[in-house]
């Protein structure tokens, strides 16, 4: 691996590591208040070092990383796996969201299929 660099933003090391697919993706995240360093909210020009500790919120699902090098270029993910340890829980099955689906061009859902749909979501809850 690289050397690593003195001072990366918070923002920028997320890209690096492919958390986020942009950079304006990993700022706007942090601007939303889904980024937390040390379980603080994070700004996206935060400096990081490591062994911070840093909450991503994705898709509803929290992620905890545990900085162990900095890097403020992207690289390969081979690299960037090296970079973190990743503390995350692992999700039950059973707590995995399932939405119902109709086939397309399927057309309007009838009186039953709407009342179908809410009994599986009920059942989801």
């Amino acid at each position: 691996m690289k050397q690593e660099t003195k001072a990366v933003r918070i923002d920028a090391w997320l890209w690096s590591i492919r958390i986020f697919k942009t950079r304006s993706a990993a700022t706007t995240a942090c601007r939303a208040g889904h980024v937390r360093l040390n379980d603080k909210p994070a700004k996206a020009a935060q400096i990081i070092v490591s062994g911070d500790t840093v909450r991503v919120r994705q898709s509803g699902f929290d992620r905890i990383l545990e900085v162990t090098a900095l890097i403020a270029k992207r690289v390969g993910a081979d690299v960037a796996v090296r970079c973190y340890v990743d503390h995350t829980p692992v999700r039950p099955k059973e707590f995995i969201p399932q939405v119902p689906v109709r086939d397309r061009g399927a057309g309007r859902p009838t009186k039953k299929d709407r009342r179908e749909m809410e009994r599986l979501r009920e059942q989801m809850h």
